[in-house]
């Protein structure tokens, strides 16, 4: 997914950041943990229903 070319080179360093940051813990670290680590530390965000403060 890339983003458009209207933006500079710093704000879309910190979208990418957050938009890694979105992702579900991967499946071998809750296989690992026997389930204790379940969530990322920072919570999902849903683009529609929370928005970023992108400055």
């Amino acid at each position: 997914m890339a983003t458009g070319s209207k933006k500079t080179f710093g704000k879309k360093k910190r979208l990418a950041k957050r938009r890694r940051q979105n992702r579900n813990m991967p499946t071998w670290i809750v296989l690992k943990s026997n389930g204790k680590v379940r969530n990322s530390p920072f919570s999902r965000r849903h683009w529609r229903s929370s928005k970023l403060d992108a400055s």
